[in-house]
């Protein structure tokens, strides 16, 4: 099985990319991975960007229909999207000048991985930042 984050690509991510986390997939539903995910980012001191096609408020933050119309610069995209969708939000991730890419648990495409990564963002495949601030004893 390949490893599409290693803990020096997760930290630096968690720790130097940057503090404003648009998270893609992200409502007001509690029962939703992304729901907690986005409340343990704030609880790290990530400023969190809904997106959702429903552009709710969530956790005390305006939401966004899509990332192009958030209208400030993102650091990261948080993306807890279909595997089959994840690519072309990795893409416009890219063009809009992201750092770097998280695609959650259970998020796979490794043609999206490799053109990200090609573009010079850092990614993390598979994996989630609600499980590896406490594995990496950053909180």
């Amino acid at each position: 099985m390949t490893n599409y984050g290693d803990d020096a690509t997760i930290r630096d991510i968690l720790t130097n990319a940057g503090d404003v986390w648009a998270v893609v997939g992200l409502s007001n539903n509690p029962e939703r991975a992304a729901y907690r995910v986005a409340e343990k980012l704030q609880r790290f001191g990530k400023k969190v960007v809904p997106v959702h096609p429903r552009a709710e408020t969530v956790h005390g933050e305006q939401g966004y229909a899509t990332l192009a119309e958030v209208p400030f610069p993102v650091d990261v995209v948080d993306v807890f999207v279909n595997s089959a969708h994840a690519g072309g939000v990795a893409d416009q991730a890219v063009t809009l000048g992201a750092k770097a890419v998280w695609f959650q648990l259970g998020v796979m495409d490794e043609a999206a991985y490799d053109r990200t990564r090609k573009a010079g963002l850092q990614m993390v495949m598979d994996c989630s930042p609600g499980r590896e601030i406490p594995r990496l004893e950053l909180d």
